[in-house]
């Protein structure tokens, strides 16, 4: 854990003098006070010193005026260490000490002596000294009990204060009581500001255990209340939320956070959180493979650090740089100099010194995994037997390192079995973790962590794999390590008014933006509001209600049980290796396939040339050098990846569960592939669960706005399903459509649409009243088992780590919609409600999706790129 992580309360209310002074004085320390408590320190210094100048001098001032000089060098003490170096903090409490000792013994004294003492060990603590701080804390809170003059609000900071020292400590339970009894004594005396820090600190301890979704609920119930009555404060709780994002694994959601925070940090001149947030900043960098950034926020931050005598941090900040350098070596052909695990190894040891365990051990476990890469696998062994084991509140990603370290070393030893077990003993432990996140996109944030170490053990079984018996097994550790996000089996939502509130707004102001940019209008405003709106309804999700309970992984034997007459063909990538394991007939079978990054290439030049050839009304001869390079594309990925599978699948229905960054391929125009049904699946596990019986009735048909033909469309599949509920025109609006889609076996939705790479589950489906996001969609309590998206690209998904996808069609199937049918390239109008007529025909006469499809696409896959995705 770092030292001295958060700082609630930095300066110290002290009960007023009783005679009459001068009032210019205290009013400027008053309003200093209001300064500094939010977070605005360097203003609060420039009053206090403006008071100072103002007091008569010590030798000539009457008792009352002594007092204010002491509070005004107590609170100039808090204010000049957030902006400049401690030691000019301790040097003014020094000088109250000697002010206090010229007045007589009485009760006044008293209490001003303890608030000297708390002041001072703020101070320590602030400068990574958190023991000598905590005792000072126990010696001046009793002080304070007796004394009711300011209605409790110096007990209450004090006891804000000594909860984060004793949770820096580890004193969890301490640090709960602590925060406990400052928010019921906030309570009792109306002090909305220090409730408010409070549940920040809730938040802190939640996530020291965790409990993300906890932590996240916290923060945004202390953001509330600060945001109006200490709005200067929201800065410091972004940056914990941000924390507890990194740990769920959401490094660009951390980043957006701190990127709003830091200007607001540097222009308060508050320099320590300001340096911690260059700190957080670095690591959501590293996770997103950043290193330049990295290392520059890592120097800035240690130099800011270092000013301020706060060594630990300062060391933190070491860190952070050294990781960056040793993540960048690691990912080079080169082996990494002998310096970067020497450099390592003494901060290790400088980090155990100040008994930061947590951090010495991730020092000393990036040192291993840079000596192994040299071959010193004696030295990486030694090392190992240095590292510190987990405790409570170490962080899941320093688990897994731990984890991928003992697995590697295994692997240099040659012992694969070992390095397996540790690879599986790791992704059970962060398993166990992801089952405590809350929303979609924290059960997809955490893989994460297990990234590297999922990848060790396929790339271990794959290069090893020889025959049927090590392609069952390399087939399950696949289902081990992809898209483990579809394994949940969804939970009812809780209703949460905020939420609905914020989705309701994002829909008028989607629609007006839509309006202005007809009439020609300015959208700036509006569009920063949407992305505002979005921001503030991503948190909320966060929490607001837990995704759903874990089911096991699928077993080999359960999915070959399941598949009948079907294949199954699981593709794995590994470096520059594709290759796929063929299940059928009960048997198994690794097969090599063409490159990866060629493949993947090749897939995103086909993807462009679908979207040209899709308008309805192409020049002819634009078509015709479109379709060419089209056909071309489709043939190579052929070569590359369906015929050296032609003689194990024979003419099977497929079930293809791609790596992620194929599982957009329009399958069907592959020559191979024409005609034949497939389903696509994120996984083998998410198809398990979504194959089984489904009911025909009831079925809904929507027709959104400005889709030519749209209204016609669904009006004519009406003759295809007589009893079906028809919802277009006026009546389309967002509400009528969930209301219609919750309960329904089939829906069929004819409406634009649009997928959010950057905020997958806020993929919108446009309707009359505005957008109908995929959030919304994916929390009904009974979603539709089928669902067919007759509109551009809804199909598509964004990739995270692990393979984990999210998009309009993936939150419909993690929800629990068995079978999504979309495109995941641009589709002519004409060309959609053609193909959907042939389709629904089909699936009408009870014709399985896969099949129906297929028949669909056939006579056309390049102008009807439509995948099947799910259980087919």
């Amino acid at each position: 854990m770092v030292p001295g992580r958060t700082l609630r309360d930095p300066e110290f209310g002290v009960p007023r003098a009783c005679a009459p002074i001068d009032r210019v004085p205290e009013e400027l320390h008053r309003r200093a006070t209001n300064a500094a408590a939010d977070a605005r320190p360097a203003v609060a210094a420039r009053l206090l010193r403006e008071a100072q100048r103002k007091l008569p001098p010590v030798d000539a001032a009457d008792a009352a005026a002594l007092v204010l000089r002491v509070r005004v060098l107590i609170s100039l003490a808090s204010a000049e260490a957030e902006i400049g170096p401690p030691s000019g903090g301790l040097a003014h409490l020094d000088r109250a000490r000697r002010v206090l000792a010229s007045l007589p013994e009485h009760g006044e004294r008293t209490m001003l002596e303890a608030v000297v003492g708390l002041q001072r060990a703020l101070l320590l603590w602030r400068t990574g000294r958190p023991s000598e701080a905590l005792r000072l804390f126990d010696t001046s809170i009793p002080v304070l009990a007796g004394d009711t003059r300011d209605g409790g609000l110096l007990l209450t900071k004090s006891l804000l204060n000594r909860a984060q020292i004793n949770a820096d400590l580890g004193n969890l339970d301490a640090a709960s009581r602590d925060f406990d009894e400052a928010i019921a004594l906030a309570d009792e005396h109306d002090q909305p500001r220090l409730e408010g820090k409070a549940r920040h600190g809730l938040g802190d301890l939640a996530q020291l255990v965790g409990d993300i979704p906890v932590a996240l609920r916290h923060y945004e119930d202390a953001a509330e209340i600060l945001g109006s009555v200490a709005p200067g404060w929201l800065a410091r709780v972004r940056l914990d939320q941000a924390r507890a994002l990194l740990v769920a694994g959401l490094a660009e959601e951390a980043a957006r956070q701190l990127d709003e925070a830091l200007p607001e940090l540097r222009g308060n001149r508050v320099i320590q959180d300001l340096a911690e947030a260059e700190v957080a900043r670095a690591a959501a960098a590293l996770l997103e493979g950043d290193f330049a950034l990295a290392r520059k926020l890592a120097v800035t931050a240690r130099r800011r650090f270092l000013r301020r005598g706060n060594l630990p941090w300062a060391e933190v900040a070491a860190l952070a740089r050294l990781r960056a350098d040793a993540m960048a070596a690691l990912e080079s052909e080169v082996p990494p100099p002998a310096r970067l695990p020497a450099s390592l190894i003494a901060l290790a040891d400088r980090f155990a010194g100040l008994r930061l365990w947590d951090e010495t051990a991730a020092a000393r476990l990036l040192a291993i995994r840079l000596l192994l890469r040299r071959g010193s696998v004696a030295a990486a062994t030694k090392q190992l037997s240095l590292v510190p084991k987990p405790r409570r509140t170490t962080p899941v990603d320093h688990r897994m390192l731990l984890r991928l370290c003992k697995a590697e070393l295994a692997i240099a030893k040659g012992r694969s079995r070992a390095a397996l077990a540790q690879a599986r003993a790791g992704l059970d432990e962060l398993g166990w973790a992801r089952d405590r996140m809350g929303g979609l996109d924290l059960l997809c944030g955490t893989a994460v962590h297990g990234q590297e170490l999922g990848a060790l053990a396929v790339g271990h079984v794959l290069r090893t794999a020889r025959g049927a018996a090590d392609a069952r097994r390399l087939f399950a550790w696949q289902e081990r390590t992809r898209a483990q996000v579809y394994r949940y089996e969804p939970l009812p939502a809780i209703d949460d008014p905020v939420m609905a509130k914020r989705l309701t707004e994002m829909r008028r102001v989607q629609r007006t933006v839509q309006q202005n940019r007809l009439a020609g209008k300015p959208v700036a405003a509006l569009e920063n509001r949407y992305a505002w709106l979005q921001r503030e309804a991503s948190r909320l999700g966060w929490y607001t209600s837990q995704w759903g309970k874990p089911r096991p992984v699928a077993s080999p034997e359960e999915v070959v049980a399941r598949l009948g007459h079907r294949a199954m063909v699981s593709l794995v990538g590994h470096g520059e290796t594709l290759a796929a394991v063929v299940v059928r007939d009960n048997g198994f079978q690794l097969i090599q396939l063409g490159s990866l990054a060629e493949t993947v290439e090749t897939a995103k030049q086909l993807r462009a040339d679908l979207d040209a050839l899709a308008p309805d009304h192409l020049p002819e001869a634009l078509a015709e050098v479109v379709g060419a390079s089209a056909r071309r594309r489709a043939a190579a990925l052929d070569e590359l990846l369906i015929r050296p599978l032609l003689d194990a699948l024979g003419e099977r229905e497929l079930v293809i569960v791609p790596v992620g960054s194929l599982l957009a391929l329009p399958w069907a125009t592959l020559p191979s592939l024409r005609g034949r049904p497939i389903s696509v699946a994120p996984s083998a596990t998410a198809w398990l669960a979504a194959v089984g019986h489904t009911t025909p009735e009831p079925v809904v048909l929507v027709g959104g706005p400005g889709v030519p033909g749209a209204v016609g469309e669904v009006a004519h599949l009406r003759s295809v399903y007589p009893k079906a509920t028809l919802v277009d025109g006026t009546a389309a609006t967002s509400a009528v459509v969930l209301s219609a889609l919750d309960g329904s076996s089939v829906a069929h939705l004819v409406a634009h649409g649009a997928h959010e790479p950057a905020n997958a589950l806020f993929s919108r489906l446009d309707l009359v009243d505005g957008p109908l996001f995929a959030h919304e969609a994916a929390r009904l309590a009974n979603p539709p088992e089928r669902v067919v998206l007759a509109a551009c690209e809804l199909a598509l998904s964004h990739i995270r780590p692990g393979e984990e996808a999210l998009g309009f069609a993936g939150a419909l199937l993690a929800s629990g919609s068995r079978t999504v049918v979309g495109a995941v390239a641009r589709v002519g109008d004409k060309a959609a409600a053609e193909a959907m007529t042939d389709l629904h025909n089909e699936l009408a006469a009870g014709t399985s999706p896969a099949v129906a499809l297929a028949d669909a696409t056939a006579a056309d896959p390049f102008r009807r790129p439509f995948l099947c995705l799910g259980a087919g």
